[in-house]
Parts: C-alpha cells; structure tokens; sequence
C-alpha cells in the first residue's frame, strides 16, 4: 500500500470514527436513550485516533513533511471532520506523491528515516508492533478513565 493510499484510509477512517462516535453522545445526552454508544465507539475512536497518529508521523518523514505540516496532520484529528481537509490539502500539494522512500532507492538521513526505512522493510512485524504499541495505549488510557469525572 502506498503511503497515499494508507494515509487517506487513515483520514477516512477518523472521519467515520468521529461519525459513530457523534451519535454516541447524541444517544447518551440527548435523547437520554443510552450510553453503550459513547463506550463502544469512544473506544473505536481511540484506537482509530492513536493509530492515525501513528500513521501521519509515518508518512510524513517518509515524504519528508515539514514538523509544521506534521504537527498540522496530527492535530486535524482533534477536531471532528478535520482530517479529510488536511488530506484534501498534503494530496493538492502533491505531499503524497510517491511511493516509501526505502523502496525506491533513497537512503535515509535521520533516525525517523531510518526506523520508517526499517517498517518498510519489515512491514508485518512493523505493523503488529504499531498495532500492539496502540493497543497498550489505549488500554492505559480507558484504564485511567474519562479526563472529566463522570457525575
């Protein structure tokens, strides 16, 4: 999968997480009608959220981003529906051109090159690893509970 294709599934992916997630808190706050939404696909938001984290940080030293565009793509998962504009926006400016830098020949420069250069050449024990590495994270999270007490 190209980084392209994997980080506009990503993109996608948040979109529809906050989707579930939205009418989640409609159910529970106001239509009074359940909570089971906000528990399950919080949940799925999460793990969506943290592993598009992961694969924005991924694909941006593979195509070489700026830290700013970086951290822009890191923070369109905070706001709902942020992710497909900022992919709209690398895709016009033709930041996701290309395939993995460690396919086609050029050599990395710095560490996160070399460790991206790595999960490309390695890419199922790279993704168990991420995915396990997200998994652990989103289990201390749900473990500490909600940032706000619940009343």
């Amino acid at each position: 999968m190209s980084p392209r294709k994997l980080f506009t599934l990503f993109a996608f992916a948040e979109v529809v997480t906050w989707t579930l997630l939205l009418l989640g808190m409609f159910l529970k706050y106001v239509t009074q009608t359940t909570e089971l939404g906000v528990r399950v696909f919080g949940l799925v938001h999460g793990f969506v959220f943290l592993t598009y984290v992961v694969v924005t940080i991924v694909v941006g030293v593979n195509q070489r981003w700026n830290r700013r565009t970086t951290l822009l793509g890191v923070l369109a998962a905070v706001p709902p529906y942020a992710t497909i504009p900022f992919e709209r926006h690398v895709k016009r400016h033709g930041f996701l051109e290309g395939g993995w830098q460690a396919r086609d020949g050029a050599a990395p420069r710095t560490a996160p090159e070399r460790m991206v250069a790595w999960a490309v050449s390695n890419p199922a024990v790279a993704a168990g690893t991420a995915l396990v590495g997200v998994a652990l994270v989103t289990g201390v999270l749900v473990w500490l509970g909600p940032p706000i007490p619940q009343s």
